[in-house]
């Protein structure tokens, strides 16, 4: 079959719910990936930093080979060694307490609004906090507490019990506290919001407006977790800690895994009953997500992603001092916007043409998230093309 026969299958019988690139991937290593016709591409975009060690690691290939050897499916009303042994694993690299694990970051966020509500309701609070430009998920609580009405408009009524405020405004932010709030729910970097880095000064008084008033302290780190931002986690350049933290894209390092990571304090609010998902923690997922760990330990992928990411930005700066239409260049390791004084998708078209797989949020923000095993010969190739449409772009 042809790329066209595979788009005429998806008009047929697939739900029209992406915005999709034309192009039918068929394979993938490390940064590189190859579509139907032959045609090489370079990943900086990896599926939202799902494939965050690239595209098939050696390392999750093997690990989820020989788990798929021995059992594919553990049912959650028995005891599953790869599960405990994740479970283990991230608490050890995170923060005293306990996991649950589903399927997404949007299930991992909606368990940590559950944990909230059943954790404020014994005290007469139901109300979230979340940020305006924010995003959380697709499902109906997620939607809602993501601070885009673009994603929300045609789901009304949206879940009762959030209320938005400005991100990094601190004033803001304490005024919005009430007798009914619960908790606190946010993204130490906004992904699709057009990645907004929260200060420090931010997060240290929503840290401490927590503990004056018994409020659960979410840290989204869907996008942000796993090593992304050269940390395992974007709470440690912080000098904090959340109550609860969400994860999910990097994780599985290319398979479907979320988890919710509740403190000591909150670990035991959800009781048998209260929550569950079926395909949750997965052996074959767990096993994926061990070697993630691993990976990134035996490789030194957080110096790696924290080498690379200095080394993109300084490159991208210099494009920035060579076309105007560069307005900003933001973020934290292998995470970085760049925000544009006029419309990116041209850019993002035309660099798939050159063979550079890159996003664009909010309508002006390029988006660069490559796999934490980049190098400085594929950033300069990024760059290079990345140049080369700009020039393109602002000739016409």
């Amino acid at each position: 079959m042809n790329t066209q026969e595979i788009i005429a299958l998806y008009d047929r019988f697939v739900m029209n719910t992406y915005t999709r690139v034309p192009i039918v991937v068929v394979k993938g290593k490390g940064l590189k990936v190859w579509d139907l016709s032959g045609k090489l591409y370079l990943d900086f975009f990896p599926g939202w930093a799902v494939s965050g060690l690239g595209h098939c690691h050696p390392k999750v290939v093997s690990s989820v080979r020989e788990c798929l050897k021995k059992i594919i499916h553990v049912p959650n009303n028995y005891y599953n060694i790869m599960q405990a042994k994740l479970a283990k694993k991230i608490i050890e690299n995170s923060f005293d307490g306990k996991v649950f694990f589903c399927n997404s970051g949007a299930e991992a966020n909606e368990a940590a609004i559950k944990l909230t509500r059943a954790y404020g309701n014994q005290r007469g609070r139901n109300e979230i906090i979340t940020f305006e430009n924010a995003f959380h998920g697709r499902t109906l609580a997620t939607i809602t507490a993501t601070g885009q009405e673009k994603y929300q408009r045609g789901f009304e009524p949206l879940v009762e019990g959030f209320r938005k405020v400005q991100f990094n405004d601190i004033d803001a932010f304490k005024n919005a506290i009430t007798p009914k709030t619960a908790g606190v729910m946010l993204e130490p970097i906004q992904g699709e919001g057009g990645i907004n880095v929260a200060t420090k000064d931010f997060i240290l008084s929503v840290r401490k407006a927590c503990d004056e008033n018994d409020l659960v302290l979410i840290f989204d780190e869907v996008q942000t977790g796993m090593g992304r931002t050269g940390k395992m986690f974007c709470f440690e350049h912080y000098g904090i800690k959340p109550d609860v933290m969400t994860l999910a894209k990097t994780l599985g390092g290319g398979l479907p895994i979320g988890a919710m990571v509740a403190s000591k304090k909150f670990a035991d609010v959800l009781r048998p009953g209260m929550h569950a998902s079926t395909f949750g923690g997965s052996p074959v997922a767990c096993s994926a997500a061990l070697a993630v760990f691993e990976a990134i330990k035996r490789e030194g992928l957080l110096l790696n992603a924290e080498r690379m990411g200095s080394y993109l930005f300084a490159r991208l700066e210099e494009l920035k001092k060579k076309y105007p239409i560069i307005k900003e260049i933001r973020g934290k390791g292998l995470m970085i916007g760049v925000e544009l004084t006029i419309e990116g998708k041209d850019i993002v078209r035309d660099a798939v043409k050159e063979g550079l797989l890159i996003n664009c949020t909010h309508d002006r923000v390029l988006r660069l998230m490559p796999g934490l095993i980049v190098t400085k010969k594929e950033i300069d190739r990024a760059i290079y093309i990345l140049d080369k449409v700009m020039k393109k772009i602002i000739g016409e």
